[in-house]
């Protein structure tokens, strides 16, 4: 499995977890935003790594939008929806079109 196909599995369960929406905000909030700015860099590095390898980048610049406006209560938990669902599906389809190259 390529490194970005792994990172965006990552990202997007992450993204799905804080799309949970009282314990997402919870987490988010007790850590003073700190997550959307680990998510922040979790989403460049995946975007460098999809950009090496040729794959998907559209999830990625999605969070990376998310988290810079993330921090508005209710856009913000429409976007952690929005990007985890695009991560998860472009996750799916690459190892998905990974396994069939494979056979």
């Amino acid at each position: 499995m390529k490194t970005s196909t792994t990172l965006k599995w990552i990202t997007g369960g992450l993204e799905a977890f804080f799309s949970i929406p009282i314990l997402g905000g919870i987490v988010i909030l007790s850590f003073g935003w700190t997550p959307l700015w680990i998510m922040l860099g979790l989403h460049i590095i995946t975007l460098i790594f999809s950009v090496r390898e040729f794959e998907g980048k559209s999830g990625s610049i999605l969070g990376i939008v998310t988290c810079l406006v993330g921090v508005i209560p209710f856009l913000g938990f429409a976007l952690h929806v929005a990007t985890s669902v695009v991560l998860l599906i472009d996750a799916a389809r690459t190892t998905a079109r990974e396994r069939e190259e494979a056979i």
